[in-house]
């Protein structure tokens, strides 16, 4: 369906746009002034932003999808599945790998930065206002969730898959009532926000289940018996993993390019059998929770069928995890692992399909990660490990990093500099590994484009 190309006539009035248009690097400008007041969980800003907008988000139908990890995969498969049923459908996720564009997508295409700058500027006055007015000023994921639901709302999308920030119960997402309630794994990470035990964690999760909302979910014990409790209180039915569907025929690829096969079958019910181009048994396991949850909203949404459905996965587009790409004899990964859970993803994923081929790593994580135990997962005696900063304050020191690594490693004071550095360090057969942050995948997707010319990233 046609995307309208400007959002400008719909803030005519606005008094920012009284004077002047806000481009695009202001607006980002704005939404990062904002950042550096940190992450404050909470609905009483967002409810009241949105409040002040008229309330966008009630206006169409929406999914809620959360985890520790998975949960942007999770996102992207179904909202390809809406698209494909011919139903317009935004897509609202974080972060981005290079632009804020990334974040705000209808049926499969990024929002223009016309109108990112639009949408953030219907929003600035209205911050102000409440900053003006003694209230809390709204977060930078606050301003963007409010942006992203206003657009959806101004281009009329009837579905938006909407992905949680951060945790879930408190997160800026968490004022929609959706159709229907996904929460992928369970697993430590953001403890800091979320809990010190899977239990807490998974409680914090579960906060996005509504009332009599159907709830997916691919989680395992103990984090499976807190989720479960949770719907029970708000009468809402669970669709778990090996209980109310299942996945079966996994097949793991023996051509990286041609992804994998898959059937996901509601017990007692349908069977959805499709190709899959994300790698990986837990993608496999992600696909199953996207089904399990397309087959809840079909049940009501006729467009949805199954055609719809199995092209949806066939043709969904998540870059930067677990992507192999080839640069002339070289083969190459990016993936954003950047907790232990997503490190161990990782691990089984390569050996899936790699088997034991030799690796040179750039690896670049945050400080606040638990990466003492990430690094003696990840790395084998015999591997050679580039660290590397990530592009924020938060990043490691590479040094440090590289001093506690159990295999020959070095350090790069940039980012560029590692990539140099590791690519050089690839002899014939190995595999280059760029592991960690997703904030370095912006920079380092920009360093292939230019150095061996790939499109398809």
């Amino acid at each position: 369906m046609r995307q309208d190309t400007s959002v400008f006539s719909a803030i005519e009035g606005e008094k920012e746009t009284r004077n002047s248009i806000m481009t695009y690097t202001e607006s980002v400008a704005y939404l990062e002034h904002a950042s550096s007041f940190g992450i404050q969980l909470g609905l009483g800003r967002i409810e009241e932003l949105l409040s002040r907008l008229g309330n966008p988000e009630k206006k169409y139908k929406t999914i809620h999808v959360t985890g520790t990890n998975g949960k942007g995969s999770v996102t992207a498969m179904i909202a390809s599945a809406l698209t494909e049923g011919g139903i317009k459908t935004g897509r609202y996720t974080s972060p981005h790998l290079e632009e804020y564009t990334e974040r705000i997508n209808i049926d499969g295409k990024d929002i223009s930065q016309t109108d990112f700058a639009a949408a953030v500027q219907v929003v600035s006055p209205l911050v102000e206002d409440m900053a003006a007015a003694g209230k809390e000023r709204p977060t930078e994921f606050e301003m963007l969730t409010a942006a992203a639901f206003w657009y959806f709302a101004q281009q009329q999308v009837e579905y938006a898959v909407i992905e949680v920030g951060l945790g879930g119960l408190l997160d800026s997402t968490n004022v929609i009532v959706p159709q229907v309630a996904v929460i992928t794994n369970v697993a430590m990470d953001h403890m800091k926000y979320c809990g010190n035990t899977i239990e807490e964690i998974a409680a914090v999760k579960a906060g996005i289940i509504k009332e009599g909302v159907p709830v997916v979910t691919t989680a395992e014990e103990p984090a499976l018996s807190v989720i479960a409790r949770a719907a029970y209180q708000k009468h809402s039915h669970l669709y778990a993993l090996d209980h109310s569907f299942e996945i079966v025929g996994n097949a793991g690829p023996e051509d990286p390019a041609a992804g994998q096969m898959i059937t996901v079958r509601e017990k007692s019910r349908y069977a959805i059998t499709t190709t899959l181009p994300l790698l990986g048994k837990h993608q496999r396991t992600n696909a199953g929770a996207a089904i399990m949850a397309l087959l809840l909203v079909a049940r009501h949404e006729k467009r949805l069928t199954r055609t719809a459905i199995e092209n949806g996965i066939a043709h969904v587009k998540w870059p930067g995890r677990f992507q192999v790409l080839r640069a002339g004899d070289m083969d190459i990964v990016i993936d954003g692992a950047h907790n232990p859970a997503g490190i161990d993803t990782f691990c089984k994923t390569y050996e899936e399909v790699f088997g034991s081929r030799k690796r040179v790593f750039l690896f670049s994580v945050l400080a606040d990660k638990d990466y003492t135990q990430m690094v003696q997962e990840l790395f084998h005696k015999d591997d050679y490990v580039v660290c590397a900063p990530a592009p924020t304050p938060r990043t490691s020191d590479p040094k440090k990093m590289a001093a506690i690594l159990p295999c020959r490693a070095d350090a790069a004071d940039t980012l560029a500099a590692g990539l140099d550095k590791a690519v050089a360090a690839v002899t014939e057969g190995q595999v280059l590994a760029i592991v960690g942050s997703l904030y370095i995948q912006g920079e380092v997707r920009a360093y292939l484009r230019q150095h061996f010319s790939l499109t398809n990233i």
